[in-house]
């Protein structure tokens, strides 16, 4: 028997918490079938039902700030909503290893700004690694950030923090000038200690390009298959966004559609005088009862408060 929750046996050993070398490490056996599966997450109970899943990582995403907040960017998500939200995801990650996302100008402006924010996240949210946006331009940044004790986690290709300055969320690096450009970001951040590489919005022969380029893993979104894991926004995996769906999202459930069928059946149910029935509701205590109104009563119902198994 396994649990609702977790899918796993009761009594069995939680497995360890996946850290930062061992990411680092399946470099080396993504192509024999152990590619790196994340997702994004933004609550305690969405991260309990991944991790129970067998995620490898966990990314709170500045993205929450279009799918939570319904913004149309990333950009005015501020460092405490990262934190905010980290917090809730930490208390449901028991095995996946938890990255906390950067938001917009939490690391520009000076690589002692970037210490304070990512030192925020990881003492205020429980990160245990942070991501960033950037390539060539960031790569001091990272490497003071990676000397001083933070794992940091880099994002080359489509950057959603530099939405305006490309034009919208437009596939990046299809001209061979283009192309060159993210690959040499890729291999600057690399260089400069980042863990992984997130590669975003590219063309899939350039993501293999990067992919056999640097000795760190490649996290590919609309990147291909070429690359060492995946990542997706949880939003999109599940289908809760049913208002656009990106091409290179696959929805491999429609929770949005479920969740609006099973809200129309409450609705029913509670117009109808339906619910709640008798296994939802409560009685009196055996001495507080009323030997006229009990007999006019056609049942009674247990005064259990909370689950009944």
């Amino acid at each position: 028997m396994t649990t609702a929750v977790t899918g796993r046996n009761p009594g069995s050993p939680m497995p360890s918490k996946i850290t930062v070398p061992e990411l680092r490490a399946r470099k080396s056996s993504a192509g024999r079938g152990d590619k790196l599966a994340m997702v994004t997450a933004y609550d305690a109970t969405f991260a309990r039902m991944f991790d129970g899943a067998g995620v490898d990582a966990i990314l709170v995403g500045d993205s929450l700030g279009m799918v939570i907040q319904g913004g149309t960017s990333t950009l005015p998500v501020t460092l405490d909503e990262i934190i905010y939200h980290c917090r809730a995801v930490a208390r449901g990650t028991q095995h996946a290893h938890l990255i906390g996302d950067m938001p917009f100008m939490s690391y520009q402006t000076s690589s002692d700004a970037a210490l304070v924010s990512a030192g925020r996240l990881m003492k205020e949210g429980g990160a245990e690694s942070v991501k960033l946006e950037g390539g060539q331009e960031i790569a001091d940044v990272i490497r003071r950030m990676v000397r001083m004790g933070i794992p940091v986690m880099a994002h080359v290709g489509l950057m959603p923090q530099r939405v305006h300055a490309m034009g919208g969320f437009k596939v990046q690096g299809r001209s061979d000038d283009g192309a060159d450009a993210i690959l040499e970001d890729a291999i600057a951040v690399a260089d400069a200690g980042a863990y992984a590489v997130v590669v975003e919005g590219i063309p899939a022969p350039l993501a293999e390009r990067i992919t056999r380029a640097i000795d760190v893993p490649t996290i590919g979104i609309g990147a291909g298959v070429g690359c060492d894991g995946q990542i997706l926004v949880s939003y999109d995996l599940l289908g809760l966004n049913d208002t656009m769906k990106p091409r290179f999202v696959k929805r491999f459930q429609e929770f949005f559609r479920l969740g609006a069928e099973a809200t129309r059946a409450y609705i029913d149910e509670v117009r109808s005088g339906t619910f709640p029935g008798p296994e939802h509701s409560f009685g009196m205590p055996v001495e507080n009862r009323n030997p006229v109104t009990d007999a006019l009563s056609p049942r009674h119902v247990p005064a259990t408060y909370g689950p009944t198994h």
